[in-house]
């Protein structure tokens, strides 16, 4: 791994564990090892990192969150779904906690954040119609991008929303397959007679998960 790619996954760790407010580039270069200079060599400043570690959550969503096919199977691709959504909000819970002040501080970053914000609306949009067409869920036109903002926000605020009831302010792994499970609860509301069944075992799937991750 480059020293580049080492300073994006230390910074991730650390801003998950710490918060990103509480982290210098300074933290960032002493936890590595290295000078303060050598991490400037490759990044300006954190707001660069930050940029870098956006393009990353960026690309997973493009690349796991693609539409159906016609030719897909539907409870397949939304289990694939959940699944790459568990790894996003766990992977980079930090910039679901912060977000209003990480996008306040870099206005860049902000106008990126605002268009791939509406690029994505889209695309949850159209796992929400192959869904309907594959199925499982009866939803209206009208009524799908509605959906898909509920969905989006259960996902963005649903991290921030646990630390925020919690006195040690920590995440757990568990609270990632539970809030999935609220995802699932959204889709119940609209499923249909044949996929209700399905959507109770999948359920039941990430409800063990919650189960197994819980710290002994």
């Amino acid at each position: 791994m480059s020293t580049k790619d080492k300073i994006i996954t230390t910074s991730i760790m650390l801003f998950n564990q710490h918060g990103e407010r509480a982290v210098t580039t300074n933290h960032i270069a002493s936890h590595m090892g290295i000078s303060p200079g050598n991490l400037y060599y490759h990044f300006k400043n954190k707001e660069d990192i930050i940029r870098h570690i956006f393009a990353l959550y960026s690309k997973h969503l493009h690349t796991q969150f693609v539409p159906m096919e016609k030719q897909d199977e539907a409870l397949t691709h939304l289990t694939g779904y959940l699944d790459a959504l568990f790894e996003l909000m766990w992977r980079f819970h930090f910039f679901y906690d912060n977000l209003g002040d990480i996008l306040s501080r870099d206005d860049v970053l902000k106008k990126d954040y605002i268009e791939f914000q509406e690029a994505l609306l889209s695309q949850v949009r159209e796992i929400v119609i192959g869904l309907r067409e594959g199925g499982m869920i009866a939803i209206d036109d009208e009524d799908t991008v509605e959906l898909a903002h509920v969905l989006k926000i259960t996902v963005s605020f649903w991290t921030p929303y646990i630390k925020a009831r919690r006195l040690s302010g920590e995440l757990m792994q568990q609270d990632i397959y539970n809030g999935i499970l609220k995802v699932l609860a959204l889709f119940k509301a609209f499923g249909t007679e044949q996929s209700i069944p399905r959507i109770n075992l999948l359920r039941e799937k990430y409800s063990k998960l919650a189960a197994q991750a819980e710290p002994v």
